[in-house]
């Protein structure tokens, strides 16, 4: 049998779906209900893979397979922003965010087929309930998508296949299987959706900021792919590996990701991004700020492998340490949602572009800083970096920064959504830089009663559920574009669920949970 804490996730997921169709009831809920019911069924089948050591890849140990909750992620997105999209009257988007919902749908539905398939017996019941799901979702593509939208599905499905094979050969115990499923199945929807648009550039569709996402996104996995492959025949530690990789470095930059780039929007990269960034007076300000943010946070860094040198006996960070990089997160993202949300959106991307960069420094000990970042990095690992990446840090960053890249500008004619839809591009804010954040501080600290069978405390999640309304309402004083309608019930309920599931998840909260409080407000 599944264990508590898992039942009760899962329960919490099951409440989610529901609170979401509840709103929004079609025909893409019947698939989304059936999708749910079978992946909690294989999530049981994937567990006892991981136990037994059977799965075909080695994922992380120390959390379940995270199956349900991160099936469901996807697909919700997709059916929140057709929704979105066909209140506002946008066919085109409304069309994308069923291609999305579809998307999500297969590529779930084809991960718990693998896990069925290499379960030994094969479980019939499991396989029934997998054929049903699969015949319903398959059923309903099939009235609901025209020529065109399902050979991109299919061209996703195919690149999520090749990449997983690749990636998780290359990156052992990285990912759980539905941490797999949302990072694996993300970049390859980024990806055909690069090819799509650079085969089909079409002057005036699409902002260059949103093509600056998928072409960072994608440049930098294709380069970590490249000296991955490389560094398999070379010494990637010495001097000669290391003026290669640079060298390399700015070959594939300046000669393949700026043309790219270049292709898209049709104008110098490099000559906009300095327009775009210096534009204002107001853009100015907030890099300023935000460059003694990032020197701060490199200043506790620095200062807290100091305190290492000192203290023999003390070889890891704190919880409440590590949290004080998610209040500097907080510090970051608050003034550019409220003052220049186009901004926040191309530096949260520059931003990943160089965590992701530095990571592949540290990993292939590229000099001259490559064993510095090791030292100084290995002092805030966690058991969620089992495997040769450290990813805590971008997982970080992508959960304050998705809901800021994914918010529906197209479907949002004034800038925001209306009611609850007003605080979708806070989700990051409001459910890991406060939720998280109190939770881990005041749990750690004050909570004596835990939930059953995990670590996290009643106090701390009662904690973070008070500190984000309490959030909220300073966002409706700071940020004149917020109008909740009176949708205040609606809120506290998103805030209680996501707060919920961050007690009882053992997948990387900081991802999942503003994808889920994304959904929850969207809809």
């Amino acid at each position: 049998m599944l264990n508590k804490p898992v039942l009760v996730e899962s329960l919490i997921v099951f409440s989610i779906v529901l609170c979401v169709h509840a709103v929004v009831w079609d025909r893409y809920s019947w698939c989304a209900v059936a999708l749910a019911i079978q992946a909690f069924y294989v999530q049981f089948k994937w567990d006892r893979l991981l136990q037994q050591g059977g799965a075909v890849f080695q994922f992380r140990t120390t959390a379940n397979s995270g199956l349900l909750p991160a099936s469901m992620v996807i697909p919700l997105l997709g059916i929140a922003m057709k929704e979105r999209c066909k209140a506002a009257g946008i066919v085109y988007f409304e069309r994308f965010g069923i291609v999305v919902a579809s998307t999500g749908m297969l590529v779930a539905l084809f991960l718990s087929v693998i896990a069925v398939g290499i379960t030994k017996p094969v479980p019939t019941n499991t396989c029934i309930l997998s054929g049903v799901a699969g015949s319903i979702i398959i059923y309903t593509m099939k009235h609901s998508l025209t020529v065109s939208e399902v050979i991109e599905v299919l061209e996703v499905l195919l690149i999520f296949v090749y990449l997983s094979m690749i990636l998780l050969y290359l990156l052992p115990r990285c990912f759980t299987p539905g941490e797999a499923l949302l990072v694996l199945g993300g970049i390859s929807f980024v990806l055909n959706q690069l090819i799509k648009r650079s085969l089909n550039v079409i002057e005036g569709r699409g902002e260059p900021i949103d093509f600056f996402l998928l072409v960072a996104v994608i440049g930098v996995v294709i380069l970590g792919l490249f000296f991955t492959v490389l560094f398999i025949f070379m010494d990637s530690g010495t001097w000669i590996s290391s003026m290669f990789f640079h060298m390399m470095t700015a070959v594939l930059g300046l000669g393949v990701i700026m043309p790219w780039l270049y292709r898209l929007i049709r104008r110098n990269p490099l000559f906009w991004l300095l327009q775009f960034l210096f534009q204002t007076q107001t853009r100015v300000y907030l890099l300023i700020y935000w460059t003694l943010l990032a020197a701060s946070a490199c200043g506790i860094v620095l200062y807290q492998n100091a305190k290492r040198s000192s203290e023999s006996k003390k070889h890891q960070a704190s919880t409440i340490t590590r949290k004080y990089f998610h209040f500097i997160v907080v510090a970051t993202y608050v003034p550019g949602l409220i003052y220049d949300r186009q901004l926040l959106h191309v530096a949260a991307v520059l931003c990943l572009a160089v965590f992701i960069f530095l990571e592949y420094i540290r990993y292939f000990r590229i000099k001259p800083f490559g064993q510095t970042l090791r030292y100084l990095l290995s002092l805030f690992l966690d058991e969620r970096d089992s495997g040769p990446l450290i990813l805590t840090h971008i997982y970080l960053l992508l959960g304050m920064s998705l809901p800021v890249w994914l918010f529906p500008r197209s479907c949002a004619p004034k800038g925001a959504l209306s009611g609850a839809g007003a605080l979708v591009p806070y989700a990051g804010v409001l459910a890991v830089g406060v939720g998280d954040t109190m939770a881990s501080v005041f749990g750690s600290t004050m909570g004596e009663i835990k939930w059953p069978g995990t670590k996290k405390t009643f106090e701390g999640t009662m904690t973070a559920i008070f500190a984000q309304i309490i959030a909220v309402a300073l966002i409706l004083i700071f940020d004149s574009s917020v109008n909740l309608n009176s949708s205040y019930a609606w809120i506290l309920v998103s805030v209680s669920l996501v707060s919920l599931l961050e007690a009882y998840t053992t997948q990387i909260d900081n991802l999942l949970l503003p994808l889920y409080l994304q959904i929850m407000l969207m809809v």
